[in-house]
Parts: C-alpha cells; sequence; structure tokens
C-alpha cells in the first residue's frame, strides 16, 4: 500500500500517535478521529456530542501542517453511532476546515433498519448523511470525478466504506462524488452481502478497495483484489446474472488508479503522474512455461508467497517496507 484511507480511534492522543507513526513510513495517508456519541459500548462512546466536537477540533488544530504525508479526515463512524447534535457539529467543522469525510455506508440490512428508525422522515441512508451536509456535493457535477489534488482541493468528495445495498441510490453517490471503499474480505466475514461494483463501474462511480481491519484479516491489496473477483462472481451467480464479474485487470484498477484518484493523480505510471510504485520480485517456476508480464502479475497477487516486496514508493519517496 502507498496511499490509504484510515479509521482512527475516538481518542485524540492514539489518533495523533497514529498520524506520526505513519508519517514516519512514507506513505501518504488520510487519518480520522473517530466519532461517535451513541451506540459504542462500554468505553466506546464519547460523553457527548459537543465534547466529541470539542475534540476533534482539537485533533485538527493540533495537526493542521504537523505533517508532510499524513493529513486529518473527518470520520464520524455511522449514522447509528452518531447523535443529530454531533452531525451537525461536524457538518460545521467540515464547512470551516473543508476537510473530506470518510464513514460508513449500507454495510448489512439490519443497519438499514436501524437508520430508518433513527430517520424515519429521511428515504435513504445516503440522504441521512447529505440531510446533514456530511457528503459534500462536488461543485460541479461534471467534474465530480476529476482529479482531485490531496492539498487544498476545491471539492470535498466524501469516502464511503462498504454500499452494499446503495444500488437505489447511486444517483445520489454520483452526484456527490461519493466514493466507494469497497471491502470483499470484510463483507464475507461478517456475512453482509456484495456489493453491486459492476454497477457502480457502469454508472461512473468511483471505486477503490477497503481492507476494513478487523472485519478484514489482511491489509493486502493483493487479498483485496483478488476477493473482489470472486465475490463479484457470486454476486453475478446468485444476485443479478446480468451483471458480470469483475476480471481480474478491473480488480487491478480499483486497487490502483481506481482508488489512487481519491489521492490526485496516483495509480498509473502515465506522464503526470506522481510516482507511487511496489518493486516485487516473483519466483514463479519459469522452467514449466513462460508468462507474459500480466500472468507473473496474476499468480503473484493470488498466490502471495510467490514474490517478495523489494522497494515501494510514494510520490517519488521511498517508504518502509
Amino acid at each position: 500500500n502507498t496511499r490509504a484511507c484510515i479509521f482512527g480511534t475516538l481518542h485524540v492522543p492514539a489518533t495523533e500517535i497514529l498520524m506520526e507513526q505513519l508519517d514516519k513510513t512514507g506513505i501518504k495517508a488520510m487519518v480520522g478521529k473517530v466519532n461517535m456519541d451513541r451506540n459504542g459500548g462500554e468505553n466506546l462512546c464519547e460523553a457527548d456530542a459537543s465534547a466529541a466536537a470539542e475534540d476533534t477540533k482539537k485533533w485538527i488544530e493540533e495537526t493542521a501542517g504537523k505533517y508532510e504525508r499524513t493529513n486529518p479526515i473527518l470520520t464520524p463512524r455511522f449514522i447509528p453511532s452518531c447523535t443529530d447534535e454531533l452531525m451537525r457539529e461536524l457538518a460545521k467543522l467540515q464547512k470551516t476546515t473543508e476537510l473530506r469525510v470518510q464513514s460508513h455506508l449500507s454495510e448489512n440490512k439490519s443497519e438499514i433498519a436501524f437508520v430508518k428508525e433513527l430517520h424515519p422522515d429521511i428515504p435513504t441512508y445516503t440522504e441521512v448523511y447529505d440531510a446533514f451536509g456530511l457528503v459534500p456535493a462536488a461543485k460541479n457535477y461534471a467534474v465530480a470525478y476529476a482529479v482531485f489534488d490531496m492539498f487544498g482541493d476545491k471539492d470535498h468528495p466524501a469516502v464511503m466504506a462498504h454500499c452494499i445495498y446503495s444500488e437505489d441510490e447511486m444517483d445520489l453517490l454520483k452526484e456527490h462524488g461519493v466514493y466507494v471503499a469497497h471491502c470483499p474480505e470484510s463483507n464475507l466475514n461478517l456475512s453482509s452481502g456484495i456489493a453491486p461494483v459492476r454497477k457502480f463501474l457502469e454508472e461512473g462511480i468511483a471505486v477503490g478497495l477497503g481492507s476494513d481491519v478487523a472485519g478484514g484479516s489482511s491489509l493486502s491489496m493483493a487479498k483485496a483484489l483478488t476477493l473482489a473477483v470472486q465475490v463479484s462472481k457470486m454476486y453475478w451467480r446468485l444476485i443479478d446474472e446480468k451483471s458480470k464479474p469483475l476480471t481480474f485487470a478491473e480488480a487491478f484498477y480499483l486497487a490502483t488508479a481506481g482508488g489512487g484518484s481519491y489521492f490526485g493523480k496516483v495509480g498509473t505510471f502515465l506522464d503526470g503522474y506522481e510516482f507511487d510504485a511496489v518493486v516485487a520480485e516473483d519466483h514463479i517456476a519459469k522452467d514449466v512455461r513462460e508468462y507474459t508480464p500480466i500472468q507473473r502479475t496474476e499468480r503473484m497477487m493470488y498466490d502471495e508467497s510467490t514474490m517478495t516486496i523489494c522497494a515501494k514508493y510514494a510520490a517519488g519517496c521511498a517508504c518502509e517496507l
């Protein structure tokens, strides 16, 4: 991994330590202090909306310009864990700071039903975020998925994890330039369902891959991309036979340029793009047959034991391995 959006914890000191340690690795990241003032469980709730918002404001001020490669991102955990008052306070912070937003959206059916109980007057889950101003609309619909500059963009796209049951909300996702973080392993482990990734792509909605640790068990994008292919096959077989499974090339795109575009001109070796690269040596036996570069890459992604990561770069700078 060379770039990442990461949920920290609701604790300011721990989130700042995470940002500090990430900055030393060389990768580029956006890190969020998690906000939740209800339904968090023992020791996992902030005192109230005011305290949560104040802590978040303090965290933003303390980390402003402090790190070279790590930036803050507003992070309401999700609607069930944030009161209306907290959502309004976070929306105010978004307007004044122009930070981006990350959260969870439509991960499972019981969650969606709970959101409906909490907001019976709002038709859909996405519209709840919209009602609070936490899926900031792209100022120009035509450039909703234009390349953004990580440091001071004019549009402020949100990134939402999962979106498994967001098929009926695709127009709103697209209108607001929302990025979908598809987390296939987490969706399997939690039996949440399968996101309609093919349909998102056909509608021009940006999709990248996520690990969702600890819903997922690995940070590996290789594992995420191969699982993305596999679950798309089950979506095709069990849910909609008109929705073709993802190809390996398409999943590789999601793991590179698909998610990379959230950070700017990232994810390919085309002219004008930042130099993000992972250098890998493969150990595939070549005495049986010759493999093309694409075949070798595919084999390494499906079996990580066949490769050794030799170097990693983000925006031209070497990263720790």
